[in-house]
């Protein structure tokens, strides 16, 4: 059997994506083993593979990424292994040096354009740090993939190599609605938003929005880096009963809630080519529990709404205008459609390009 170690930064516990790609390659009969870092409200989780979390002095910034690359590469060094599989350029320095000195067989999973992502935009020292370390190390790659065509494209076109997709669709599942919101939602439309809490998001307009619309309420689920920031916003301006923030939940709990909620939204705003060409697992997250979904005017987003005719994307991003397109989208029925998209933009489809690549590693 033949063993992989899997390798992202953070703490294991919501990366779907990570967890579906683990959970396939069991099928190939590999022993896996994921490895991510230990936070100190990390929650336990149990998966049917090995996982490791490393314990950090530090938790952000530049002293974070080189400790963990540091740990990393050592807890790597000295690992049994035949294949590495590193997740987004943060953990690739210490899997391509392993490689590189253990002769090992190396696969990158890039989940986005790290070096355009909005937290890099303004600061040119760092995000030229990332830079240098990608056009190091990715015209050396054999094996490599990511989320979409257009992110696909960029990665061939700059680095001349063949980058394989692997979208970022979840598994098919049946909804049944028996769980139910942990506070009383009095029969009001329920507005959700699953994901990152970071800048760019959209959800300073949703909480905007969410004053202008009645009766509905704003449910927002995750964790990141401007969270208190936006719980702050919701205290002064006396939302606190139509706003709740959920926390981090995993997967499997969180789509017990979803199919709850009336509408979903990924309203990422265009700053910088990350977001302009992003493909947000929540998109098909909310097809899949049945719920029509509101997305930004952006191309990738925008394509699987008029492909599928499962909601609608936002052009002016004005609480006014978003606040009509809510009620717009609310009272159409999506159902047949939802139905039909969730049985196509799943994993299962998606599986059988990563079993090629993985059966065909260079």
């Amino acid at each position: 059997m033949k063993k992989i170690i899997v390798s992202v930064t953070n703490d294991l516990t919501t990366d779907q994506r990570v967890d579906k790609v683990c959970t396939s390659l069991l099928k190939l009969n590999y022993e896996v083993l994921l490895v991510g870092r230990k936070l100190k409200d990390s929650i336990p989780i149990s998966r049917p593979y090995k996982t490791k979390r490393l314990h950090l002095i530090f938790t952000c910034g530049f002293l974070f990424y080189a400790e963990y690359n540091i740990r990393l590469f050592f807890f790597l060094l000295f690992r049994k292994k035949e294949i590495l599989l590193a997740n987004d350029l943060d953990t690739l320095t210490a899997n391509f040096l392993v490689s590189k000195i253990q002769n090992k067989k190396l696969v990158y999973d890039s989940h986005e354009l790290f070096t355009e992502v909005p937290e890099l935009i303004h600061r040119t020292k760092v995000k030229k740090v990332w830079l240098s370390i990608e056009k190091w190390i990715f015209p050396r790659l054999k094996n490599c993939y990511t989320v979409n065509d257009k992110i696909a494209k960029i990665y061939s076109k700059k680095y001349n190599l063949k980058v394989g997709v692997i979208k970022n669709y979840p598994t098919f599942k049946t909804v049944v609605k028996k769980s139910s919101f942990p506070f009383p939602t009095n029969d009001k439309k329920i507005m959700i938003y699953q994901g990152a809490i970071n800048i760019g998001r959209g959800l300073e307009l949703l909480i905007d929005t969410i004053k202008i619309l009645d009766p509905y309420l704003l449910i927002i689920v995750g964790d990141g880096d401007i969270l208190n920031e936006l719980k702050e916003k919701v205290i002064n301006e006396k939302l606190y009963e139509k706003v709740y923030f959920l926390g981090r939940i995993e997967p499997k709990e969180l789509f017990k809630l979803t199919p709850l909620a009336d509408i979903g939204f990924s309203l990422e705003e265009d700053l910088g080519l990350n977001y302009r060409y992003a493909l947000p697992n929540k998109i098909f997250d909310y097809i899949q529990a049945e719920i029509p979904v509101v997305v930004s005017d952006l191309p990738e987003m925008k394509k699987v709404i008029i492909n599928y005719n499962i909601g609608t994307f936002l052009k002016k991003r004005t609480p006014e205008d978003l606040a009509e397109l809510i009620k717009r989208v609310v009272a159409t029925n999506y159902s047949i459609k939802l139905k039909e998209a969730k049985k196509i933009l799943t994993w299962e489809s998606e599986e059988k390009k990563l079993f090629k690549i993985f059966k065909n590693l260079k």
